[in-house]
């Protein structure tokens, strides 16, 4: 009879060495991070919300945004009207993300293993997509930051992307406090570049100061342009809480939420501003419009090496939640294991963006990556309030409520509905849906997801209660 036991001890033991492991224990500490998706305790904690500005700003100053902005005016915006259209878009996303990020210092968790309470076992095809999204995102990114790095050292493409890996996958790897750190300094370093190529752009670049859409078509490209802008702001959601979950349970949330709507609203208004402003400048060869608008020599190499930079900050973001992803699906790989994984696969996705029309694949790429998180963020809102309100203002007992059996069939009903729902109304370069195609190209799947799995989750989480 004590053999099973002994399996039982074994297994534990072997879960523990996977996802516990050593923790930062201060800001400064670069040793390798081998904590996974398990909790971070509250005696372990350390750090303040401001933490999260920096955190949160310097990842979105990247040249991905700044050629996501330059889509209004290939759309056929005007300049103020496509700007209008990225500022709703970016607050939209930019909400949700930010709320999310308060739960880390309640809960000492990651978002997918939080997501394990609202979806149970069923967490994995979340923690699946959000895997993959993660390597989407290295490529979406990586495609500019290899691209730089190649034009700056002379190298072809493929070396660029492959040195640009490399060094984000060692920064994923070494974890939650090299990557805090590194955009602390990116802050100040980015955001000098990105001014010095705001002042040549003014005065050199023009921007559209006239619509070449009218009427419907310039409503549903005035939504498409928000969707868009949207998407990127609200990709970071399934993130939130990882970069928040070694902050003290006594740290203020107000200032957590707002300094991460800060954070990522203002980086990406501001870098997606650029690329509408210049969008004449940044052709699919982005990196090479950053050198030539910069005049070559001395500054447009520091241009260049700033994108590079750039994307070696977002990637490693991307390469670290999705570590934490595998995991919450069940993946038995270490941490930082998973982190190089991650940088690994991003590589022929890359390859295959440059190979062809670059524009259109961007386009379709950073749609598909998202359509899943509005249904996501909408489930698991839900589930947070409906364990708030039966708490009574009590404080979050992670393991207590991890204990309780998780139903997971009525979250991945409302997920699956919520995407479903949403085809109709997709519009990409692959797929226009019948709605959206009566809408003139016009995107409202990220809304509609959203409202549909919220419509059919929250009377299935209130029937069954606390």
């Amino acid at each position: 009879m004590s053999l099973p036991y002994a399996h039982e001890e074994t297994a534990v033991a072997e879960a523990r060495r996977v996802f516990d492991g050593r923790m930062p224990t201060a800001p400064g500490d670069l040793r390798v991070e081998a904590r996974g998706i398990t909790p971070v305790p509250e005696d372990a904690r350390y750090g303040s919300p401001r933490r999260l500005f920096t955190v949160w700003f310097a990842p979105n100053l990247t040249m991905t945004g700044v050629f996501t902005g330059t889509v209004g005016a290939a759309l056929g915006l005007d300049f103020a009207t496509a700007l209008l259209a990225v500022v709703l878009g970016t607050l939209l996303g930019a909400v949700p993300t930010a709320y999310l990020g308060t739960w880390g210092s309640q809960t000492g968790a990651g978002q997918l293993p939080l997501a394990r309470l609202a979806f149970g076992r069923a967490v994995a095809l979340p923690g699946a997509l959000q895997w993959l999204s993660s390597i989407a995102w290295d490529a979406l990114i990586g495609l500019f930051g290899g691209d730089a790095l190649a034009q700056l050292f002379g190298w072809p493409f493929w070396l660029g992307v492959l040195v640009m890996l490399a060094a984000q996958g060692a920064l994923g790897v070494i974890g939650y406090e090299a990557i805090h750190r590194l955009q602390t300094v990116m802050t100040f370093a980015l955001g000098a570049s990105f001014v010095a190529l705001a002042v040549k752009l003014a005065h050199g670049g023009h921007p559209a100061t006239a619509a070449t859409v009218h009427g419907a078509d310039r409503a549903g490209a005035f939504v498409l342009t928000c969707t868009i802008a949207l998407s990127l702001a609200l990709s970071w959601a399934p993130y939130a809480s990882d970069f928040s979950r070694y902050l003290p349970r006594t740290a203020s949330r107000p200032r957590m939420f707002w300094c991460t709507l800060l954070g990522v609203g203002v980086s990406f208004v501001a870098v997606q501003a650029l690329g509408l402003w210049g969008a004449a400048q940044f052709t699919d060869q982005t990196a090479r419009g950053v050198d030539r608008l910069l005049g070559g020599g001395a500054l447009g190499a520091f241009g260049l090496l700033a994108v590079a930079l750039a994307a070696l900050c977002s990637n490693a973001m991307n390469d670290y939640s999705g570590s934490l992803a595998l995991q919450t699906v069940g993946a038995r790989l270490p941490r930082p294991v998973a982190a190089a994984l991650a940088a690994v696969l991003g590589f022929p996705l890359v390859l295959w963006m440059h190979a062809a029309d670059t524009t259109a694949r961007f386009q379709n790429v950073l749609l598909f990556v998202g359509y899943w998180i509005p249904a996501f963020v909408a489930i698991v809102i839900v589930d947070w309030l409906a364990r708030a309100r039966a708490r009574g203002g009590r404080p979050v007992d992670l393991a207590a409520e991890e204990a309780e059996p998780q139903p997971w069939w009525p979250a991945i009903t409302a997920f699956v509905v919520g995407f479903a729902v949403a085809v109709p109304f997709m519009s990409t370069s692959l797929y226009v849906g019948p709605v959206a195609q009566a809408l003139h190209g016009a995107d409202l799947a990220y809304p509609v997801a959203f409202l549909a799995a919220l419509l059919v989750y929250t009377p299935l989480r209130l029937r069954r209660g606390a």
